[in-house]
């Protein structure tokens, strides 16, 4: 259970706060949550995203619930660092997709008395550890990791299968081309992905070997 701290005025230290999981999974949500009660709260706060992320605004940090809050979009991480003026808390959506200076980027600002609040995914739809994200849980003090649910059994989501054929590692999307599984439907949908592939690939050997007859 995540136990939210104050700002330590007497500490010059902040603090790295991660919330990370599978699309669908409300890490955006709960991003907007604790920066809206950071604000109520009328602490300064400045929110940033990586400029490739225009799903739904080119400007605000938005939620698949269409939660909205502004935030300044950067194309690199060391960005941050400069625009990270005279505030008490910073947010970060969608981590993944900044370079490695990110996680250097966040220890600079706890460092510097900032409270840290950083979204991302935890794994890309191949399964693996996305970009940055391990080294900052690894550097956080708090690691959320929130749950979507499976489509295919109803249970926890850990997650993002990708439905297109697209086979790059960043590709921005919704339900269209992504939904979340658990474990055992993520593998039963990796396996007949592959079976469908090898099937496409002995059809066209057989055309190939065919035509070479004719």
């Amino acid at each position: 259970m995540f136990l939210e701290n104050t700002v330590n005025h007497s500490e010059q230290f902040g603090w790295i706060e991660v919330i990370c999981g599978s699309m669908f999974s409300g890490k955006t949500e709960e991003l907007i949550r604790r920066l809206r009660r950071a604000q109520f709260a009328k602490q300064r706060v400045e929110i940033f995203k990586p400029a490739i992320d225009i799903r739904y605004d080119e400007d605000e940090v938005v939620s698949h619930n269409d939660n909205r809050i502004r935030s300044t979009p950067v194309p690199v991480a060391s960005n941050i660092r400069l625009l990270a003026n005279d505030v008490d808390v910073v947010g970060i959506d969608e981590a993944q997709f900044f370079d490695d200076e990110i996680v250097a980027v966040c220890n600079d600002l706890a460092n510097r008395g900032i409270r840290v609040i950083v979204a991302g995914l935890d794994m890309d739809f191949k399964g693996n550890p996305f970009g940055p994200m391990p080294a900052l849980m690894a550097t956080a003090e708090y690691v959320t990791k929130v749950h979507a649910v499976c489509s295919h059994t109803g249970n926890l989501a850990h997650y993002s299968f990708r439905k297109s054929k697209n086979g790059k590692l960043v590709m921005l999307g919704e339900t269209q081309e992504y939904e979340p599984l658990s474990r055992a439907a993520y593998y039963k949908a990796i396996l007949n992905q592959q079976q469908k592939n090898e099937k496409k690939e002995n059809s066209s050997d057989t055309e190939t070997s065919s035509s070479n007859y004719e």
